[in-house]
């Protein structure tokens, strides 16, 4: 028994031991990295007072050309902070589990079984340096390497006092670690230039998503390479919070566990998909029969009756009545758009909400168009893909991912309702003009408006100077009138 305790004594002081080492060694590392932050002299000018030099290259950064311009002295100076703490309560749990251990030692003479049971045994102590030690310095360490500051370009020349440097935007402002090593510029290998002819990559994140810090930390807090969170929908709120486009992220997108093999072109254009196909933790239904027009309850108030695939087969198809009102007159049909510009419209944009019953209609026809598509309420997205259409996941934030003059057709429906604001929608239309080619087709379908906003938003339409096809208006209530036109782009050089 006496060699028992003995040998548990030997252990009891070897842990302590190693814990303060532990401690001091950590301190050190503290030390070392603040004293390399703070002595740090390659980017700021000799020959001045510590308050000078502050002054000089962070809190006057706006004002040099080619100086620190976005780089956030505060946030990094909160990150420091942060790592100052983590190492302050590393350092007093070490002594006081060391403190505690000492005082346990003393006690060790005549209360041998008292000192067996209260010694750490091995598990327990491997558990404790894991949750107490290295978790704690792991946090601390990862926080001090990515601690961005400014430093010579070396693309800026060398010996150069005024050359411009290379700041990672943002770097410092983010908590979650994945966003910050998002954001880091990636140097290329061995410095050569990419295919692109740029030396460096940038991941690209929208501006608001500063604004929604908290919301993308979550986002963005993930297990690297493991399942990602169920949380599409919190990815599409920042989105349309203005945090458009989204950082990438390095997990596994979660599929439906009863997804089943979709349906032959031939019979998916105008098929609803298997409701195993599609994730339906976030919406009010759990199935395609839950949103059909006829249920008050479906989750969404946008595009009523797009789900309903008889009704959606009527549209823009058939001959127009010689008593049509003049409602109708605003509903075009597709083979009377295609017949203004015949065997000239191949590929298309349909900015709609909807589940993609408008390409549909052009695949039938030879035309290929991508439809924008977001789950406001239900699985639109999935649903144009499930029928064997290309959904593009955007917003209106975002500047359209097409090249210039690009597109023969762009057709719009069901989108802004009047809501939008029009300078929004300056931005937008002009957005559309780009892709557009010289003699492509604009298509407003419906455009839904109040009475007394009419010229405006006909004026938005009309500044382009583009050839008019076809102009309707009507009514849609008393106070409210719809806008439809066939618009040509005139060729520009």
């Amino acid at each position: 028994m006496e060699g028992f305790c003995f040998a548990r004594c030997r252990f009891t002081r070897l842990v302590a031991a190693m814990q303060l080492v532990m401690g001091v060694l950590v301190i050190c590392i503290s030390m070392a990295s603040l004293h390399r932050f703070y002595t740090s002299d390659a980017f700021l000018p000799g020959g001045l007072d510590d308050t000078a030099r502050c002054g000089a290259k962070f809190h006057t950064v706006a004002a040099a050309a080619g100086g620190y311009a976005g780089f956030d002295i505060r946030a990094l100076a909160d990150r420091v902070d942060e790592v100052l703490v983590q190492l302050a309560e590393l350092q007093d749990k070490l002594e006081a589990t060391a403190l505690k251990i000492g005082k346990k030692t003393k006690k060790r003479k005549g209360k041998a079984h008292l000192q067996q049971q209260e010694n750490m045994t091995m598990p327990e102590f491997q558990r404790f340096l894991e949750d107490e030690v290295i978790h704690p310095l792991y946090g601390a360490h990862i926080a001090l390497r990515l601690i961005r500051i400014p430093r010579p370009d070396p693309d800026g020349g060398e010996g150069d006092g005024d050359a411009p440097t290379a700041v990672d935007p943002l770097v410092n402002f983010f908590n979650a670690e994945e966003t910050r090593k998002y954001v880091t510029a990636k140097g290329n290998r061995d410095g050569r230039l990419s295919v692109y002819g740029t030396n460096r990559t940038y991941g690209t994140i929208g501006h608001a998503c500063v604004v929604m810090q908290r919301e993308l930390d979550e986002y963005m807090s993930y297990d690297v390479g493991a399942y990602c969170p169920d949380d599409w929908d919190l990815g599409q709120r920042l989105m349309l919070g203005g945090c458009d486009p989204l950082p990438r992220r390095r997990c596994l997108a979660r599929a439906s566990k009863l997804f089943q093999r979709p349906l032959p072109i031939n019979e998916s254009l105008w098929a609803l998909p298997d409701d195993g196909n599609v994730r339906w933790s976030r919406y009010h239904c759990r199935g395609y029969r839950c949103l059909s027009a006829r249920n008050p309850r479906r989750g969404y108030d946008r595009c009523v009756g797009c789900f309903d695939m008889d009704r959606e087969k009527q549209r823009w198809v058939g001959k127009r009545n010689a008593t049509a009102n003049a409602q109708s007159l605003a509903d075009f049909r597709i083979d009377e758009v295609l017949a203004v510009k015949p065997g000239e419209v191949r590929v298309g944009l349909d900015v709609s909400v909807g589940t993609g019953s408008f390409a549909a209609r052009m695949r039938e026809r030879g035309v290929t168009v991508v439809t924008t598509a977001l789950n406001v309420g239900a699985p639109f997205a999935e649903t144009v893909a499930l029928r064997g259409l290309v959904p593009l996941y955007a917003t209106l934030s975002q500047r359209l991912p097409l090249f210039d003059n690009s597109m023969d057709m762009v057709h719009t429906a069901g989108v802004f309702e009047g809501w939008v604001d029009l300078q929004l929608l300056d931005f937008v239309l002009f957005d559309w003009d780009r892709v557009l080619r010289p003699g492509g087709l604009l298509w407003v379908d419906k455009f839904a408006c109040a009475r007394k906003d009419l010229d405006d938003y006909m004026y938005m339409f009309l500044q382009f100077r583009y050839k008019k096809h076809r102009w309707v208006v009507s009514f849609k209530s008393k106070d409210e009138v719809y806008l439809s036109a066939l618009l040509e782009k005139p060729p520009r050089s």
